[in-house]
């Protein structure tokens, strides 16, 4: 096991490079200039041609990028053009409320699409079943920003029972993660009646019935257990897209994590702090993946004993 663990480590890092090659490619060739952005519209041209060759604005791309990696190596990954502060410190400080907001979606949408798709499933063909279906399709068919503002629209301007932006309490949680974790809901929905749906049609399930076991036991302690697998990899592969899908949640509600932060960067072409943001994210995003690929051998003893 502890291979496995460190060959998926091992591969992190040309992930990790790839990721920051594309990023820095796009910044590197988006409309702007850092140096006029630090010293402001009235520079002269000669300050500003200073600064660019103080900073290696001048050095082609390749040297520019490598000087990056290089750093980034160190957990350097310099300083903000807007705030002239670490960004690395910057987005560690805003990536507590990103994964607070992460989490709380990822309950709410496990805490309805498991039940929802488990009923869904032993229900088939039922009008729960096709309401439940319904119900999904609207889910992963809504836009996320969209969802937010008609939430806000409804809870915030008409009922006044929730609170529209902010981050104090746990109210202003409640809607920008109901609204980040509903298209993960009908995902894990659609995937649990599915999967539940295959398992439930194997012989052992039709054995254990026969043998007169409840209902209810045959589909906890039997079905569900061996449908979860695949139910685990898609609330894993969530986990990692909700991280990134805040970036819209965050914007809408005015949740001051890194999401937020990632979009005002992109917007004064502030480079060290996009890409500090990006190689967070998927830093995270891939260590969630390898948590999930170890979950798989505590959920079935099969996959543990092949790498014994």
């Amino acid at each position: 096991m502890s291979k496995y663990i460190l060959r998926r480590l091992l591969l992190l890092i040309p992930v990790i490079i790839g990721v920051t090659f594309l990023v820095f490619t796009i910044m590197y060739f988006t409309p702007g200039d850092p140096a006029k952005l630090i010293l402001g519209e009235s520079a002269q041209p000669a300050q500003v041609e200073a600064l660019r060759e103080e900073m290696g604005l001048n050095d082609p791309f390749i040297v520019q990028y490598f000087r990056f990696i290089t750093k980034a190596i160190t957990g350097d990954f310099g300083r903000s053009y807007s705030t002239n502060r670490p960004v690395f410190d910057e987005v560690f400080s805003r990536f507590p409320a990103t994964l607070k907001l992460t989490a709380a979606a990822m309950l709410i949408a496990i805490a309805i699409g498991i039940p929802v798709g488990i009923i869904s499933a032993t229900k088939q063909y039922s009008a729960l079943d096709s309401i439940s279906m319904i119900g999904a399709l609207i889910g992963v068919s809504m836009p996320v920003f969209w969802l937010g503002l008609m939430l806000i629209l409804v809870f915030s301007v008409n009922l006044r029972l929730l609170p529209s932006s902010g981050s104090e309490t746990l109210k202003h949680l409640i809607l920008p993660a109901f609204s980040l974790g509903v298209g993960s809901a009908a995902i894990i929905t659609r995937m649990t009646r599915s999967s539940m749906l295959e398992v439930i049609r194997q012989d052992y399930i039709r054995t254990a019935r026969s043998k007169g076991v409840a209902e209810k036991k045959v589909v906890n302690r039997h079905a569900l257990k061996n449908a979860l697998i695949p139910v685990v990899t898609v609330v894993g592969l969530q986990f990692g897209g909700l991280l990134g899908g805040a970036v819209l949640t965050e914007s809408v509600f005015s949740w001051p994590g890194v999401g937020r932060l990632m979009v005002d960067a992109i917007r004064q072409k502030d480079s060290p702090m996009v890409l500090a943001s990006v190689v967070f994210i998927s830093v995270t995003f891939s260590f969630v993946n390898l948590l999930v690929d170890l979950l798989y051998a505590f959920i079935d003893p099969r996959i543990k004993s092949q790498y014994r």
